[in-house]
């Protein structure tokens, strides 16, 4: 097979220096311009040259997960990942993918009313040089992980210094990655990386698929050019124009030409951006890869009628993207590809490049046609290589709505130049994706917010929120953790330790950890048991909660849920919204500590990020409702805070402490019988003074070691599999609830305190009501004796087996508002345990 590069090289002495593997990646062309006559064109790129959807995205995904095992979980978990417009824009989004947690941006040449700039570059060697950082989340490069730099190549590394010298002024680091498919710097470029890296004083790691040098000869510059010039005399020639014979009955007067282009509609999901120009993240590609199937069904319905000339029959397809809109069309063409179509990738370009028509040049043929987005820098020619004389039976032009205009279907046009060679010309187009006006204040909060600096300030420095698989088990777009990972600290007690210290006063329950519970094989089979009982009447309590939510806001909800036993509803919450309405709705964990309020630094950082109004508090259950009073009071202490509604919504509300919720039964939520190992393998939160500073987030561990007997996502997804079969129970039943009162009655605070008299305890602390605060008695505390009530069936199995382990009495009682209640020894002796001694052990 003769290298793409041949032509040029017998022409010019250019040639490629460096490993094997350089030729089967890199053709050589040339092009039109003044800096550098020469052009590396990538076979793997989809730019210039069709390629297998596959071979494309794979190329870049490899390379993520190469720079996820150097950089490792930890900082990988934070990195943030920046492509350049608009060759490696689609290469970026997938070295991001290969990452899995990183959120994604590329530069881009399209500036965008409204959208605040945060930061630009030069590309010294382009014909279009400059380059703007446009983030919807302004916070999105301050964060100190890693920044990983993505380019097609490099050839001097000036653009990547460019990059950092520019960032690092604003957002400094102690790490950068640099990615390219090819690293085609000489030894002088090399040599300067390494010094520019020292000056900063950060780490700057490379890694790229091969490496070499290109071979100059003098005076390259001169020839290329009147090389260039000699060829363009004539414009190169393309394939003829297909001829169409006219249908049996068309009249003789019709008008002559290739019908008009079908458009398809994609029906791309709402809220995900159609790339990252404002910013993509793991959230977003989730959502986008879960649409990927119907707008995969509705491109093959398109396809239908083109001419079957591919390999197996069918079409041969390309589907062809459009300047820095690579990403979106390249995952529609792997879709294609998955789906048994034979598909080729690549997309239209502003770089004027010269074709010829010779198997040893990169670039065969050339279509020309006018710009069609209204660029910043005026109209002017645009192309699109490789496309004319390739043998495709049909072609799937993806545009976004803004380049959806009359010039697009012009008769000198994309479109028409399409349809002149290729038989069928189908049009999809992705809504641009425009970042929403942040929420201005009203005037008044404005001023009190200018007089008090402090928060602001603070506020803005804070980190990003954690996410899986770095900190949790969790999806990195399923739940943003506002915590700080404190799983290098030994804060476990032995039960009995920490209760004394509890009861005494010289403790508070939020300074240490007890020790997780190691479930026993037969308490795992309980679980297991109760979860498949139970998953229909937890799904359509997931399904009356989130509908209540959506009705009662207006907008996109924000879900704030209270980690740890909040957190697994919060995600079922956003499942459910996903699953049923197409909505991505953002979800983080916070932590509040009874006694100690709620995390004042996250939310700070839920209002720099968020409206307030927005924000719903999400837990688990209610018990007496001390939670509920707990939020109540902390959010009514600064008028910082007053934009926060403090209403709960909560899955189960046994005691009638709040207005939104999927159930007021008793029953036994699966997640509430475990403790880390149902919630991400997340400690319950940490508060103590020597390890949470002020302008700290509250703290929490990350039990990776547990990963073993971890179901948490095994829990989600059992109940999301139910959601189809209570979706029209939910629906009526939501209806009847809106309709009727809600108003919290507080039965179940009334119950605790004629509880804690009767049994001459005292202190409503230490009552626990409900089956998921019996269960944390079990697991967390010292008991002292369980009240079932009577007639109580498999919703407690799981707490009398954990009773009968630790030797705890279980008393039938009647008129018990709860199917149970534990109790917490009120005086505590190492006797509570029981006479067995049976405990959970320290380790």
């Amino acid at each position: 097979m003769v290298w793409t590069g041949t032509w040029v090289a017998e022409r010019l002495g250019v040639e490629l220096i460096g490993d094997e593997e350089l030729p089967a990646l890199l053709g050589l062309a040339l092009r039109r311009n003044p800096k550098r006559a020469h052009l590396l064109v990538s076979s793997v790129l989809g730019k210039h040259v069709p390629q297998h959807p596959s071979v494309v995205y794979g190329s870049g995904l490899g390379l993520g997960l190469r720079v996820r095992e150097l950089l490792g979980a930890e900082d990988a978990g934070r990195a943030v990942v920046l492509g350049y417009a608009e060759t490696a824009t689609a290469l970026g989004h997938a070295v991001a993918d290969g990452l899995g947690t990183a959120p994604y941006l590329h530069s881009t040449r399209r500036p965008v009313p409204g959208v605040t700039t945060a930061g630009g570059f030069e590309e010294s060697h382009s014909h279009a040089t400059s380059h703007l950082l446009l983030p919807e989340d302004p916070e999105l490069l301050a964060g100190k992980g890693p920044l990983v730099l993505v380019d097609d190549e490099f050839s001097t590394g000036n653009t990547v210094l460019n990059t950092i010298r520019g960032l690092h002024e604003r957002y400094p680091r102690d790490r950068y990655v640099v990615v390219a498919l090819v690293d085609m710097r000489g030894p002088a470029d090399r040599d300067r990386l390494t010094g520019f890296a020292a000056e900063i004083g950060a780490r700057v790691d490379l890694i790229s698929l091969a490496a070499g040098t290109v071979g100059l000869p003098d005076g390259v510059l001169e020839k290329g050019q009147e090389l260039v010039a000699r060829h363009e005399t004539g414009r190169p020639a393309l394939p003829a124009p297909r001829t169409r014979t006219a249908p049996a009955g068309t009249p003789a007067d019709a008008p002559a030409g290739p019908p008009a282009p079908v458009r398809v509609a994609l029906d791309w999901p709402a809220d995900v951006p159609d790339g990252g120009r404002h910013g993509f993240t793991p959230g977003h590609r989730a959502r986008l890869e879960a649409a990927l199937p119907a707008m995969t069904t509705a491109l093959t319905r398109a396809l239908a009628s083109a001419p079957d000339h591919g390999p197996a029959g069918g079409p041969r397809v390309l589907v062809l993207g459009f300047e820095e809109l690579m990403y979106a069309p390249l995952r529609l063409a792997g879709a294609l590809e998955d789906a048994g179509l034979d598909v080729r990738y690549s997309t239209t370009t502003r770089s004027p490049v010269l074709a010829v028509d010779d198997p040893g040049y990169a670039i065969r043929t050339r279509l020309v046609f006018p710009a069609h987005d209204d660029p910043a820098d005026g109209p002017g020619e645009r192309y699109a290589y490789n496309v004319a004389g390739g043998g495709f039976d049909a072609v799937v032009a993806v545009v976004d709505s803004a380049a959806d205009t009359p010039e697009l279907h012009a008769p000198d046009g994309l479109l028409a130049q399409l349809a002149a060679h290729i038989p069928r010309v189908v049009l999809a187009v992705v809504p641009s994706y425009t970042p929403r006006p942040r929420p201005r204040p009203h005037p008044q909060a404005a001023t009190e917010r200018m007089a008090a600096t402090e928060a602001p300030e603070r506020s803005s420095m804070l980190p990003e929120p954690l996410r899986g698989p770095a900190f949790s088990s969790y999806a990195p777009e399923e739940v943003g953790w506002l915590l700080q990972d404190l799983s290098d600290v030994e804060l476990e007690a032995p039960t009995e330790e920490r209760e004394e210290a509890i009861q005494r006063g010289g403790a508070h329950y939020a300074e240490s950890l007890p020790v997780e519970y190691q479930p026993s094989a037969r308490y795992q089979e309980l679980f297991h048991s109760a979860l498949d009982a139970s998953a229909d009447r937890i799904a359509h309590a997931v399904g009356i909660v989130t509908e209540t939510v959506l009705a009662e806001k207006s907008g996109r909800p924000v879900l704030v849920s209270l980690a740890r036993a909040g957190t697994p509803v919060g995600v079922l919450m956003r499942r459910w919204a996903r699953h049923r309405h197409g909505l991505d709705l953002p979800h983080y964990a916070v932590s509040i500590v009874r006694g100690r309020g709620i995390d004042a630094n996250a939310l700070r950082w839920l209002a720099a990020h968020h409206d307030p109004a927005d924000v719903v508090f999400v837990d688990g259950w209610t018990g007496k409702g001390a939670i509920t009073r707990e939020l109540a009071a902390a959010l009514r202490k600064s008028d910082e805070f007053a934009g926060f509604d403090p209403e709960i919504a909560v899955l189960a509300d046994p005691g009638s402490c709040v207005r939104t919720y999927g159930t007021r039964e008793d029953f036994l939520i699966p997640s509430a019988c475990l403790n880390s190992t149902v919630s991400g393998l997340i400690s319950r939160t940490v508060l103590r003074s020597d390890l949470v500073g002020p302008d700290d987030f509250h703290g929490a561990k990350f039990y990776r070691e547990l990963e073993g007997a971890d179901v948490s996502v095994a829990f989600l997804d059992a109940v999301e599999a139910r959601f189809d079969e209570v979706a029209d129970t939910v629906d009526t039943d939501v209806k009847d609830l809106l309709a009727g009162d809600r108003t919290p009655t507080w039965e179940g605070w009334a119950a605790v305190e004629r509880i804690s008299e009767e049994y001459g305890i005292h202190d409503v602390n230490l009552v626990k009501p409900g089956v998921g605060e019996t269960t944390r008695v079990l697991l967390r505390r010292v008991p002292w004796k369980i009240l079932a009530k009577r007639g109580a069936g498999a919703d407690l199995a799981h707490v009398r087996l954990l009773a009968e382990q630790r030797g705890v009495p279980v008393e039938e009682v009647d008129d018990l508002p709860y199917t149970c209640v534990g109790l917490i020894h009120p005086q505590y002796t190492r006797g509570a345990t029981g006479a067995d001694g049976k405990a959970v052990v320290s380790r």
